[in-house]
């Protein structure tokens, strides 16, 4: 790969990690032909875009973002590496690594770290966390969930008790016409 081959390759991965929030770096060495193709097919199928890259490169293009992401150096960009971007969601890609580990039987492909709006995660053990984080849309509709229900119950208690009341005052006047 020449210079500008390498220039344009990490140009082209710095706006990929500016405008893309949730990323995720993997490990899938030694995987086969056809075990690689499965997940390809997967990340697909799930909306997850999946490229090896050279470390250094991403270094490079991890350096130009206004994130620090110097603690990838030490354990993530090691070995081999696949990055994983999804445009909306930080869940898709761990819930992919998972269901992806579960189905093949084998635990080739392995978690290394991910960045979430900016926040990192770093090591196997914090793919069962990522799997659990919300995305917006979930957070939003709990929120208008939380702000509509007193709303609904301030009603909901208004009419009910109106029917009541009217009820009573019907009772009390043909009462007082017996």
């Amino acid at each position: 790969m020449t210079r500008e081959e390498k220039a344009a390759v990490i140009d082209e991965l710095s706006q990929k990690f500016e405008n893309t929030p949730y990323f995720y770096i993997t490990n899938a060495s030694g995987m086969t032909v056809d075990e690689v193709n499965q997940l390809r097919r997967l990340c697909f199928e799930r909306g997850v875009e999946y490229r090896v890259i050279k470390n250094t490169l991403i270094r490079k293009a991890l350096e130009t973002s206004n994130t620090d992401y110097t603690p990838f150096d030490e354990s993530v960009l090691k070995g081999f590496s696949g990055v994983m971007f999804h445009p909306e969601s930080g869940k898709v890609p761990a819930q992919l690594i998972k269901d992806f580990r579960k189905k093949s039987g084998k635990a080739k492909l392995k978690f290394k770290g991910a960045s979430v709006d900016s926040s990192l995660f770093i090591g196997a053990d914090q793919i069962d966390k990522l799997i659990s984080l919300k995305s917006k849309q979930e957070m939003l509709g709990e929120v208008i969930g939380l702000l509509q229900s007193p709303a609904k119950n301030v009603l909901g208690a208004l009419l009910g008790g109106g029917h009541k009341l009217a009820g009573i005052l019907k009772t009390l006047s043909e009462k007082e016409e017996a």
